[in-house]
């Protein structure tokens, strides 16, 4: 996943902290693992003192936050006696004084920090403390989406073996089912337009490796389903019920039945099962 698609969520998240929060000043960065992260984002500002600038955990409020994960705030950042203070000289550029900064913790690690700033010396009220807290949940979620889909798609990477040229290890193949189905899914949690296109173009590789053309091969036998139709079947070959797979697509059990009918219209099967097998000799499921 580009860095750049995190950032603009990093930037989102910002934006949304600063309107809730009624907050003047905002800016944050990603935090990549190591024992510094960069302020790379940054709206409401007046200068450029605070871009690009080296937090190192520890050190300042924002380093201090990633040591302890949880929010912290100021009343009075030059003078307070709360933090250590070698960014003092960006911060005084930029004429801030009341700050927090909160964490974004995916499964347990800060994966980045979001700043709010006053120009006054005054106390952050609940108001800005919940807006920051949200922002920084939202974008815990919109990390998670992006982490999760990374790890599918590597999967859909692997070379997977052509069924007619060799026999189809069980294993791998339902390694690739299973990250189908779960790509197609994690595909409606998406709002960038750009990655949920991505991770359905995965899914179509991972499809057509199944009607023994390989990766590139067109589907065959002509045979059109809709998204939907191919989401809801992807469910119903993970051995999902019409339940289970309108809980997971978030559908009513009677539109899946009506999804489901469909496909075996279109694909002439009488049963689900015949449905499956005809969608995969089609390509359109791993």
């Amino acid at each position: 996943m580009a860095e750049s698609e995190r950032a603009v969520d990093v930037r989102a998240a910002l934006l949304r902290m600063r309107r809730r929060g009624g907050l003047p000043v905002a800016f944050g960065g990603l935090f990549p693992g190591a024992r510094q992260f960069h302020i790379s984002e940054l709206t409401g500002t007046t200068t450029d003192s605070l871009r690009g600038l080296a937090i190192t955990a520890g050190n300042g409020l924002g380093g201090k936050v990633l040591t302890l994960s949880r929010p912290i705030s100021v009343i009075d950042y030059p003078v307070s006696r709360a933090i250590s203070h070698e960014y003092d000289g960006a911060v005084d550029a930029e004429g801030l004084r009341s700050m927090m900064a909160v964490p974004v913790v995916v499964r347990g690690r800060v994966r980045a920090v979001l700043y709010g700033a006053l120009r006054q010396p005054l106390i952050l009220g609940d108001r800005a403390l919940s807006a920051a807290v949200e922002a920084a949940r939202e974008l815990e979620r919109a990390l998670a989406v992006q982490d999760e889909a990374q790890r599918l798609m590597t999967v859909a990477e692997q070379p997977v073996p052509v069924p007619e040229a060799e026999p189809p290890d069980p294993a791998v193949w339902e390694e690739v089912r299973q990250a189908h189905v779960d790509l197609r899914t994690l595909a409606q949690r998406v709002a960038d337009p750009r990655l949920r296109e991505e991770i359905l173009t995965a899914c179509g590789r991972l499809a057509r490796a199944s009607s023994g053309g390989g990766r590139d091969a067109a589907p065959r036998g002509g045979v059109q389903l809709s998204p939907r139709e191919v989401d809801v079947l992807a469910c119903v070959a993970s051995g999902a019920t019409n339940s289970a797979a309108a809980d997971r697509l978030g559908l009513r059990p009677e539109t899946v039945k009506s999804y489901l009918r469909s496909c075996m219209r279109k694909l002439g099967a009488r049963t689900r099962l015949h449905a499956v097998v005809e969608a995969r000799r089609a390509g359109l499921l791993p």
